[in-house]
């Protein structure tokens, strides 16, 4: 069996990346022309959830060819050690995000707020971004801070997610 070269894959990885783009500003561009068209009904709270699941959609076509990427680029221990430590560093930004929104808008402005909302939202593709990192490693410092990446970015979800419960009064007892 005769493999790929490499210069083959990241073509067809570039290739992804560029269908994927195709395609997601051929929806947001069909999207704002159904807001054109119905500005009125376009401000509701079902076109909001419209949108919100266009965005997952879109974020899940572009788990597509970055995981096709982390696969090709986990063949060589340099890159793919500078990598994982940026995962680790993307990571980091997580519990600052939390904290940032935890703390309200009393002590920052109400863009970071919405960047850190946006960073939170996106933690569970992130995180499966992570996992996969983690699993394709095959060298053991990038293992190493793939494993440390991961386990801030869970944590930090994890937390994220007990915090939304209490703040809406938890399970109730009847």
């Amino acid at each position: 069996m005769r493999s790929t070269s490499l210069r083959t894959q990241l073509g067809l990885v570039a290739l992804g990346y560029a269908a994927v783009s195709a395609v997601v500003v051929t929806f947001l561009y069909l999207r704002h022309l159904q807001e054109l068209k119905y500005p009125d009904e376009a401000s509701g709270g079902m076109w909001a959830a419209g949108d919100l699941f266009l965005y997952i959609f879109i974020a899940c076509l572009f788990m597509v060819p970055t995981l096709s990427l982390i696969w090709v680029t986990a063949k060589f221990e340099n890159f793919y050690t500078v990598y994982s430590k940026f995962l680790l560093c993307l990571s980091l930004s997580a519990p600052v995000c939390l904290s940032v929104l935890y703390r309200g808008e009393k002590l920052v402005g109400e863009t970071l707020i919405g960047a850190c909302f946006y960073r939170l939202f996106l933690s569970p593709f992130i995180l499966v971004g992570m996992g996969t990192s983690r699993l394709v490693a095959r060298f053991d410092r990038a293992k190493r801070f793939a494993s440390f990446a991961l386990l801030i970015e869970g944590l930090t979800l994890a937390i994220a997610v007990a915090l939304v419960i209490h703040a809406c009064g938890g399970p109730k007892n009847h």
